[in-house]
């Protein structure tokens, strides 16, 4: 079965706000990596118009500041997409996106079940509903050593049905003074 992984950037006073952090070269190479050992995006509406048409657009050209944009970049644009429950969202762009409007728990099933690499999810809205439906398998989460004092919080309005107990596998502290937190479910 494949596995769903989320994986976010978070200051150390928990907010989640994209423009709160600084996610650096060693983040973008770290994320990076994580997409590349992915087959299959999964975002909400919010977050796939924050990653398209920016990301698919460096790729293009490479026409990122440093190498990390440019290879996250490269990564992301070589995955499919899926952009789930959308309202609102009449198209998407790419060949290799597509819209799930209903049955998030089933569909999400569906796809763990299908052959291929990691599935990946990110943003707040949707990887919260998957954390509280115990559809998330792995969680890397990269804390940025800076205290935002505002923004969203993550898990914020998620009402968990019980305690989700992870079990840590893996950390790694990058010079900026990031750490990077992986955990497994138990």
């Amino acid at each position: 079965m494949r596995k769903l992984i989320f994986g976010i950037n978070l200051t150390i006073d928990g907010c989640c706000d994209h423009t709160k952090g600084d996610a650096g070269e060693e983040v973008h190479e770290y994320f990076a990596r994580l997409m590349r050992d992915a087959d299959t995006l999964v975002y909400g509406r919010k977050t796939y118009q924050l990653m398209v048409p920016y990301w698919p657009d460096i790729a293009k050209n490479h026409s990122g500041p440093t190498k990390s944009i440019n290879h996250f970049a490269d990564a992301f644009a070589s995955v499919d997409k899926i952009v789930v429950c959308s309202r609102t969202l009449d198209k998407v762009e790419g060949k290799n996106t597509s819209i799930i409007r209903e049955n998030l728990k089933e569909e999400i099933l569906k796809l763990k079940q299908q052959p291929g690499g990691n599935i990946s999810t990110g943003g707040v809205d949707i990887p919260s509903q998957l954390i509280a439906l115990g559809l998330v398998d792995e969680f890397h989460i990269v804390v940025q050593p800076i205290m935002a004092g505002a923004g969203r919080r993550f898990l914020d309005d998620t009402n968990l049905p019980e305690k989700l107990q992870l079990k840590l596998v893996e950390s790694k502290v990058f010079k900026s003074g990031c750490i990077a937190l992986r955990y497994f479910q138990q």
